[in-house]
């Protein structure tokens, strides 16, 4: 039975303070997202994730630094609040101010038809992680083929219409996450969620403060 709880569990952790060299880009705490404006319960542009997908996302960056790379994270846990802001974006007309970045090809129910935002998100739950790969020494993302939250075929993990290097890319970032424990998404290179999740039927809705 899913429950939703609004207390903050002891067990979620800053992934900053957790994971040694790990950088993080909080979209829905800038504004630098799809909605255009900050999201609701992001209060400080820190990412929390539950400290077993911590400590399982810590043992992923400790294999890139050995080859000279390490993660970028976009979003971790996302409180429940956050998703239904998302979905009251949806159902409000269009306004042009990010399609052409985000959705040039969908409408913005289309988004939602496609899967790539739902109304109850595995992020609530505090295991699931969007990232990407960067070279260590200059911080620059390395070519996956697309973006964090573009909202296209382009963006399916298995999509085939990649350079070599952009289809390597992405099957490495699947092999890494894979071998600590996380599951891809289809729709979104970037998505993984930890299969042995502590809170697998809880979504939370406490706001990410510091």
């Amino acid at each position: 039975m899913k429950k939703i709880m609004i207390v903050r569990p002891h067990d979620f952790v800053d992934i900053v303070m957790a994971i040694p060299g790990i950088m993080t880009d909080v979209k829905y705490y800038t504004g630098d997202n799809f909605v255009g404006e900050r999201i609701d319960g992001y209060e400080a542009p820190i990412i929390l994730l539950t400290e077993k997908a911590a400590i399982a996302l810590g043992r992923v960056q400790k294999q890139l630094l050995e080859e000279g790379f390490g993660l970028k994270v976009f979003d971790g846990y996302r409180p429940k609040r956050a998703v239904d802001h998302f979905v009251r974006w949806g159902k409000q007309a269009e306004d042009g101010k990010t399609k052409s970045i985000y959705y040039p090809e969908k409408t913005r129910q289309e988004i939602f038809d496609g899967g790539f935002i739902a109304p109850e998100s595995s992020h609530t739950r505090g295991s699931t992680v969007d990232l990407t790969v960067v070279n260590i020494e200059t911080g620059t993302e390395i070519d996956m083929g697309g973006v964090f939250d573009f909202f296209s075929e382009v963006s399916y993990s298995d999509y085939d219409h990649l350079t070599l290097e952009q289809s390597k890319n992405r099957v490495q970032l699947r092999y890494l996450m894979r071998s600590e424990g996380f599951e891809p998404m289809q729709q979104e290179w970037w998505h993984f969620t930890l299969t042995e999740e502590p809170y697998p039927e809880t979504y939370f809705d406490f706001p990410i403060q510091g």
